[in-house]
């Protein structure tokens, strides 16, 4: 599916889900044919990552000390451009708010899984462990949705 030139995954503050999304499908894109970007939806200024997602992704071999939260703008969307939010009620917020809103889907709904990415914040690190193993399947069936590949 050659049909976009950028990926863009989008949570509620940008400083875990979606930044732990876009680090897992650049890990796994090593043919780095997606420009791949994270976003959130509301982000007054910008912030460093969760440090339990931090913790979490160092674990899995994912550095993220250099990634910090960065609002979702209007000029982010395009006809090349794929943004793929954590739940369906994100995915309404962001076409209610953004009028040039296009190619939004959530996670759960482009990769045909039963639930949405939700939040851990607040949760204990093994909350934030089981948000990645979740969020990981997804983004692995993503890469291959794009890829025009099998999902098995």
């Amino acid at each position: 599916m050659d049909r976009y030139g950028k990926l863009i995954f989008v949570s509620t503050g940008g400083t875990c889900r979606s930044v732990l999304a876009k680090a897992i499908y650049r890990k796994l894109d090593t043919e780095n044919k997606l420009e791949v970007e994270s976003r959130g939806f509301v982000v007054l200024f910008n912030e460093p990552v969760n440090p339990k997602a931090v913790a979490i992704a160092k674990s899995k071999g994912i550095d993220l000390s250099e990634e910090q939260s960065e609002a979702l703008e209007a000029e982010d969307f395009g006809d090349d451009t794929i943004i793929l939010v954590m739940t369906d009620l994100l995915k309404k917020q962001v076409y209610d708010k953004f009028s040039n809103a296009l190619n939004v889907y959530s996670i759960r709904e482009f990769t045909k899984e039963a639930i949405d990415v939700e939040s851990p914040f607040g949760g204990e690190l093994v909350d934030y462990g089981l948000g990645y193993e979740y969020l990981e399947k997804l983004v692995k069936k993503v890469d291959l949705i794009l890829k025009g590949r099998e999902i098995e």
